[in-house]
């Protein structure tokens, strides 16, 4: 793996914003094309930007943005099937690019759950395909679906009938009354071969590799057509069940080929590091004579006790990991350099390259981060630069081949002027201390008519709005127009008969796409408060800040009434503010910024006249902590720290930070310092940890 011009561990807040907000824009493009079938890069490549973000948001969890892959676990659904609400969400896995990081993965692991001893792993083959889950009741098969979006897949029940593999009753006994098993379903290297054969003699499309294609077969409104073709199913995992049935995943895999099911056999139980890294190397090795596609190796925990207690971050399993394998290169030419205006203002240079394909994608641009990396590179314009495939932010421009540099080039030069029609200068960001950062960023702000379309983006993207219809292309559209200048105007848009009737005489719209937009912007007239909180943009504030604002205030004019007097500087409602887990001193000042300005007060006004914001999802009232405060400190030595938290959360509990006149309980492990000593003097109560087990129940 190519080291990161910016080392994660060395980026600064501002700089980490930035960048999650770029892979965001890049992420969520890359995922609208493969929803589309039509995807413009590898796996490798999407696996690449995944994971940039993800150790980003490792470092900096309150600062989480939109559609990021450690909250998106896959392409958004398409409208031609029934939606399937899945019983359990169908996550999606961190990765893993090298052994150090392997070794890393085991270490966490050990760390969370206190072992000194050696952990037992599965080794399971990553099958390069399309995920589904399958339901079964009383053993027989009553609904299969797509993973969608990770909450809600398509309904292709009568399609996934169609495959041999895929059992319609389960064989054998022992199975719960329930069962959700979830697999992959694919096509072999030779099936793929003849599809595309006949593809081509048939003067009709041909898929780019056998992922899409095992998509495209599977997603067919004719069931006849999914019949036809060769898919195969692999089972590796489970969603709901109404009763446990194994206690290892070996076991669990064991169980599912006594029922019926196919089963990697080339999975293998392997003992601690020693274990993952001989796997690896074994699948490696095997991967040119499989006749699937697989694209590394997935780790998980063998017991499924541990599975439990490990839980997931955001929605990524603790207990698993997908390792996966190196990607290649290639060289080509840079014919230009562009900038693009980020949301925050933020400019980013993109590589535009003289278009080659390199393992059936084809690569046309590649982001070069910053205009620092560009002069430390000596990148120019008309050099032969080399692609990798996979790296921290895909595709990258390693560097230029020298040797081979026209005569007569030159340094590129970065602009000092954002390419808006408003030239509006280009500042570097500092930190803190007053020192520059990589970040160049526009001064125009709302002005600047690139940052304004962008807002609007992030509004419409799936993990805000998520308005059915109305994509980037449709935006951009309607802002040149002048038909949505602010978000309010979309809603208002629904009721502009003038607007809607001539929307109707356009090419690509018509009757139909006009009556779908419409039903799209109106089911978004009630959202949920998380959902309206991301939406608005508020820098700083991604996916999971938004949800722990939500949770923390409960109710939209609880929010708005708090966010009123952080903008005035109010020191109880900050405290409240901070106290709140995992947000920090960035969210605070984000806030303070944002409902500081008249403008978003007024955008956030026009948009709640439009809407019916609903509550937070109410945490649990039956439990002996629900609604209760708690504050961990000290060390905790029969739990992990991330463990008790989750604990907490599970059963209704608020985590803070700090302690306050709020604060109900404080858990006081070892070493705990001065939050023990401020519950104290506040009469907040104290328990041990050995406490608060007996008072959760164990």
């Amino acid at each position: 793996m190519a080291t990161p011009i910016v080392p994660v561990d060395t980026l600064s807040e501002s700089d980490a914003a930035d960048e999650l907000t770029r892979l965001a824009d890049e992420i969520a493009a890359h995922d609208l094309a493969y929803r589309d079938e039509a995807p413009v890069i590898s796996d490798a490549e999407y696996d690449a930007l995944r994971r940039r973000n993800n150790e980003i948001e490792a470092r900096f969890p309150h600062l989480v943005r939109e559609n990021s892959p450690n909250l998106r676990v896959g392409a958004n659904r398409a409208e031609k099937f029934s939606p399937v609400e899945h019983g359990v969400p169908m996550l999606s896995l961190d990765n893993a690019f090298s052994d150090d990081e392997a070794l890393e993965f085991d270490a966490r692991v050990r760390r969370f759950l206190k072992l000194e001893e050696a952990v037992a792993y599965t080794a399971e083959p990553k099958i390069d395909g399309l995920s589904a889950s399958l339901r079964y009741e009383k053993g027989v098969l009553v609904q299969g679906a797509t993973r969608g979006d990770g909450r809600t897949g398509e309904d292709v029940t009568e399609n996934l009938r169609t495959l041999a593999e895929i059992p319609g009753r389960l064989k054998g006994a022992g199975f719960p009354d329930v069962i959700e098993v979830r697999g992959e379903v694919y096509l072999g290297h030779e099936e793929f071969a003849k599809l595309n054969a006949g593809a081509v003699a048939a003067g009709q499309k041909t898929y780019a590799n056998p992922r899409n294609a095992a998509s495209g077969s599977l997603r067919q409104l004719d069931t006849a057509i999914t019949a036809a073709r060769p898919l195969r199913f692999f089972a590796y995992a489970w969603g709901r069940i109404s009763a446990p049935f194994a206690k290892t995943q070996g076991e669990a895999l064991d169980l599912l080929r006594a029922w019926g099911f196919q089963v990697t056999p080339q999975t293998q139980q392997v003992t601690g590091v020693e274990g993952l890294l001989a796997a690896y190397r074994d699948m490696e090795a095997m991967r040119p004579k499989l006749a699937f596609d697989i694209d590394g190796v997935v780790y998980k925990v063998d017991r499924l006790d541990w599975q439990e207690r490990l839980g997931f971050i955001t929605r990524t399993p603790r207990w698993a990991i997908a390792r996966k394998f190196p990607a290649q290169q290639a060289r080509t030419r840079l014919n230009a350099i562009d900038l693009q205006v980020g949301r925050t203002g933020a400019i980013t240079p993109v590589a535009r390259l003289q278009p080659i394909t390199v393992g059936g994608v084809t690569v046309e641009n590649a982001t070069l981060h910053n205009g620092d990396e560009i002069a430390r590179k000596d990148i120019r314009v008309g050099d032969m630069v080399i692609i990798q495939r996979a790296g921290d932010v895909i595709p990258q421009v390693l560097g230029p081949v020298l040797e081979e540099r026209q005569e007569g080039s030159q340094p590129f030069e970065f602009p000092t002027y954002c390419p808006c029609y408003l030239k509006t200068p280009l500042a570097r960001e500092t930190t803190s201390g007053g020192a520059e950062t990589v970040v160049r960023r526009c001064t125009g702000e709302f002005a600047c008519p690139f940052q304004r379309v962008e807002h609007l983006m992030h509004f419409v993207s799936r993990r805000a709005y998520d308005i059915e219809g109305l994509g980037e292309k449709q935006i951009a559209a309607f802002y040149e127009e002048g038909l949505v200048k602010e978000p309010a105007d979309i809603f208002r848009l629904a009721r502009n008969e003038t607007a809607l009737a001539e929307l109707r005489t356009r090419d690509g719209y018509g009757e139909t796409s006009v009556t779908n937009l419409v039903a799209g912007i109106e089911a978004r007239r009630a959202i949920a408060l998380d959902r309206f909180i991301f939406g608005l943009g508020i820098r700083h504030v991604g996916e999971t800040t938004a949800m722990t604002l939500a949770r923390g205030y409960g109710s939209l004019e609880a929010f708005l009434a708090a966010m009123d007097k952080v903008a005035k500087d109010d020191a109880e409602a900050i405290e409240e503010l901070d106290a709140l887990d995992q947000i920090g001193i960035a969210v605070v000042e984000a806030a303070k910024t944002y409902f500081g300005e008249d403008h978003n007060r007024r955008i956030v006004a026009d948009l709640v006249a439009e809407l019916t914001v609903q509550d937070a999802e109410k945490p649990k009232t039956d439990t002996a902590v629900a609604g209760k405060t708690v504050v961990f400190t000290g060390a905790l030595e029969r739990l992990t720290r991330d463990e008790a938290k989750a604990q907490a959360e599970r059963l209704g509990a608020k985590v803070s930070g700090s302690v306050s006149k709020k604060t109900d309980i404080v858990v006081a492990g070892p070493g705990a310092g001065s939050k023990l000593k401020a519950a104290t003097e506040l009469g907040i109560q104290v328990l041990t940890e050995d406490e608060w087990i007996t008072l959760v129940g164990g």
